[in-house]
């Protein structure tokens, strides 16, 4: 692939930017500005080498098969307005806003701008076309462009217009796509938990969050690399369940329950499963907690939290490894009384003096961020979803193979 410091000559060039503004917003307010921060160094290298750069990111979700006011009042809610003044501020410079995607008022701002000029468009999923790779939305948005730079690692696991289709017309017209600087960073990063050398033995997986389901390939693919796989969160009650193990009104997926099984069994003692648990009578507003004496949670009960035989237990698998990837919290970290299991891996992994660790972003990003871990990993990834795909895929995700 072409790297975004391969391009030449860029001086007045018009290049469209693929980033990642998927940013968190409360009544218009920006909560978390991580990935606008994340994409910077790519926009600043552009504009200082008198590019004129104009940006393509989606936010939040539009359903346009609702009614006509409903899909608006989502438009309303999911403006990228906020986001062009934030980036303003973090660059140092002013960013034009454009409030439309397609029409004669993005082809007049997508024209007029200048040569270390930056522009945001407004969010690429005010159109229909957008999810659905519409070719006829790609050749709009590619029309009078020069380069195609992909920098939203976040979005790269869609096959979407602005992210697969537009740079799939440049590349036949002859023309350079490349990534950019946080792109580069996650497939280096990401590449190395896929094509794993002997020196980054033990390799260790942690997985949590909430269903089987979302990581079913991703633990198949996983059995394949690593020499352990710790279970935490929700998603271990469906393999105690799968084990013959009480969980009483904990979460669990009935339908995966023959795959948690053969899973473990195939697996051959290279899945770790927690030994205790925390659980109270209630997820929210609960009166009883208790610390469960082994995997077994009595039927009144709810699993919040990984118990401390079970943090021990992963600390201690945690302290051997060369190489750990974890997605997916313990327990319900955003209560303080469960976030104990969570803290617990962060704790181990911050100890490690010479792995190679990765945080595979979504919550256990948030996590780690929360409880101010971030600089103890060797990588904290921008995309969840995105690197578990790659992870499964052996590497591979459509926003970056187009590229290729």
């Amino acid at each position: 692939m072409l790297t975004i410091d391969q391009l030449s000559d860029l001086k007045g060039k018009r290049v469209l930017v693929r980033v990642d503004f998927n940013v968190p917003l409360k009544d218009g307010e920006i909560r978390d500005d991580n990935r606008i921060v994340q994409a910077a160094p790519t926009i600043k290298m552009l504009i200082s080498h008198g590019a004129r750069v104009i940006l393509l990111s989606h936010l939040g979700k539009i359903k346009h098969k609702e009614a006509p006011e409903v899909v608006e009042a989502q438009k309303k809610k999911n403006s990228l307005r906020p986001v062009a003044a934030r980036l303003g501020e973090i660059l140092r410079v002013p960013v034009a806003f454009c409030p439309d995607t397609t029409g004669e008022k993005a082809k007049f701002f997508m024209g007029v701008v200048e040569p270390g000029e930056v522009v945001l468009m407004e969010n690429t999923r005010y159109e229909k076309g957008e999810e659905k790779n519409d070719p006829e939305l790609a050749k709009k948005w590619a029309e009078n462009i020069d380069i195609f730079v992909m920098d939203a690692f976040g979005s790269a696991h869609r096959a979407h217009a602005s992210t697969y289709g537009v740079p799939e017309i440049l590349k036949a017209q002859g023309k350079p796509v490349a990534i950019g600087y946080l792109v580069e960073k996650e497939v280096r990063n990401l590449t190395r938990c896929v094509e794993v050398k002997d020196g980054d033995r033990p390799y260790i997986a942690i997985l949590g969050g909430f269903k089987v389901s979302d990581k079913i390939k991703v633990i198949d693919s996983l059995l394949k690399k690593c020499d352990k796989i710790l279970i935490g969160g929700a998603m271990a009650y469906t393999f105690a369940k799968a084990l013959g193990r009480t969980i009483g009104k904990s979460p669990c997926e009935d339908d995966q329950l023959e795959y948690a099984k053969k899973c473990f069994e195939e697996a051959n003692g290279r899945i770790l499963l927690p030994l205790d648990s925390i659980a109270t009578d209630a997820f929210e507003g609960w009166t009883q907690k208790i610390v469960t004496d082994d995997a077994n949670i009595p039927g009144e009960m709810e699993g919040m939290d990984i118990g401390p035989k079970t943090a021990a237990l992963f600390q201690q698998e945690i302290s051997k490894a060369k190489m750990v990837f974890w997605n997916g919290p313990m327990g319900v970290f955003e209560q303080k009384d469960f976030a104990g299991g969570t803290i617990a891996v962060c704790q181990a992994i911050a100890k490690l003096k010479s792995a190679f660790t990765v945080c595979g972003g979504g919550d256990s990003a948030a996590a780690v961020k929360e409880f101010g871990f971030s600089d103890a990993f060797s990588h904290v990834s921008t995309g969840g979803g995105a690197s578990l795909e790659m992870i499964e895929n052996d590497g591979h995700l459509p926003g970056i193979d187009i590229l290729k």
